[in-house]
């Protein structure tokens, strides 16, 4: 048995003690990692029949130091026991064991995971985010907006002066912080356009465990009553994107986080802005009104009311990894009554738009961080063998 480096029995020790006894526990974590082993924790629950002990490995703990301790402070005032010890000698990415030890479908089913990634995994996921981003790991905050437009980024940074962006010029999906004591900030990204860029990003942002992930960008209105500019909630999607269809079937439903959505239809509400709430159409086809034949019926039979090209990809990634997610979309153009994205009139609404749209964003973030500083309910997103960090 490895030697256990910091321990912590939180059924005796008195809460005025936890804290102190929780940074012990989350140094030794990092000096394990320092030292070139996964830090190993071992979680003892007296209470529970069935998983007593559950332990795992964690690759750079201090890229999510603030969820470790918030879960750690979670199991303390249950009054349970805390071990750290080094685990097994951290991979080299270029090993060639890691493309099996970063499968994440290797789940065992029989037995209770701690964390829902392997060390392997999110060392290679940290990695990614610092080449696509160009920003390390430890600069993301805990709320996340994605986007698809330069323009964004540019509000987001007028906004909250101060924050820090890539590491050079050229990164494929730039990364801006606005950074708060205790991760509990706003991170804007540049996600590009399309589902496949949308899958990359979140697959290895996932690995950070944000409390939300907000998408704003524009979308098609699909009816007569929308006009240009106003706004769209998602309720649900209909997933023509075809990224992930092999990881979650199309059976299973995507939903918004509800709480999330009505913090930011309240915002809306709030400011007097034109809204719909409805299902969002997300296909991989930016043509899409070039074969409209193809695709009708299922936009008539599902009533979506808009159709965008990330918005399904990043919530079915949101509830595979247990991440809430919503969606704020613009009407920039309705191709089927008539108003298809034209240049001049495109250039305009974006000007027009774009202030509003990162605004909203930005004061739902931090109405969330105010109401919710301990993470947006989602029971939606539980299933029967739920890790236990998290839940």
């Amino acid at each position: 048995m490895p030697e256990v480096i910091a321990s912590a029995d939180f059924g005796v020790l008195p809460p005025s003690e936890h804290d102190a006894a929780i940074e012990r526990l989350c140094a030794a974590m990092e000096a394990a990692d320092k030292a070139g082993c996964y830090p190993s924790l071992m979680v003892e629950r007296p209470w529970s029949e069935h998983n007593p002990v559950l332990h795992g490995e964690f690759a750079s703990p201090g890229a999510i130091g603030w969820y470790l301790r918030r879960e750690l402070r979670r199991l303390a005032a249950a009054g349970a026991r805390l071990s750290v010890s080094p685990g097994r000698p951290a991979l080299d990415l270029h090993d060639p064991e890691l493309i099996t030890a970063v499968d994440e479908l290797r789940w065992d089913l029989r037995r209770k995971k701690l964390f829902l990634f392997g060390p392997e995994r999110m060392a290679l996921s940290i990695d990614r985010l610092q080449h696509y981003t160009g920003t390390a790991a430890e600069t993301f905050q805990r709320y996340v907006l994605l986007t698809n437009y330069a323009w964004h980024v540019e509000e987001f940074r007028a906004a909250l002066p101060g924050v820090i962006g890539p590491d050079a010029d050229g990164r494929q999906m730039p990364a801006w912080h606005y950074i708060q004591p205790d991760r509990a900030g706003l991170t804007m990204i540049n996600i590009g356009v399309g589902p496949s860029n949308a899958k990359t990003l979140t697959d290895h942002l996932a690995v950070l465990r944000p409390d939300l992930m907000l998408m704003i960008g524009h979308c098609a209105g699909l009816r007569n009553h929308q006009a240009i500019g106003d706004l769209v909630l998602a309720t649900a999607y209909l997933r023509d994107d075809g990224v992930l269809d092999d990881l979650l079937p199309l059976s299973v439903p995507v939903v918004s986080n509800y709480t999330l959505n009505t913090l930011l239809l309240e915002e809306l509400t709030t400011r007097g802005l034109r809204s719909r709430m409805g299902i969002v159409y997300t296909t991989a086809n930016r043509n899409w009104e070039l074969q409209l034949a193809s695709v009708a019926e299922r936009l008539r039979l599902s009533r979506a009311v808009a159709v965008d090209m990330e918005s399904a990809t990043v919530a079915t990634n949101g509830f595979r990894y247990r991440i809430p997610t919503a969606t704020l979309l613009a009407v920039s153009d309705k191709p089927l009554h008539g108003q298809p994205k034209l240049s001049a009139e495109a250039q305009e609404f974006y000007q027009d738009s774009r202030h509003q749209h990162v605004a909203i964003a930005i004061a739902t973030a931090q109405r969330v961080r105010e109401l919710y500083p301990g993470g947006l309910p989602s029971a939606d997103l539980r299933s029967p063998d739920e890790p236990l960090l998290g839940t």
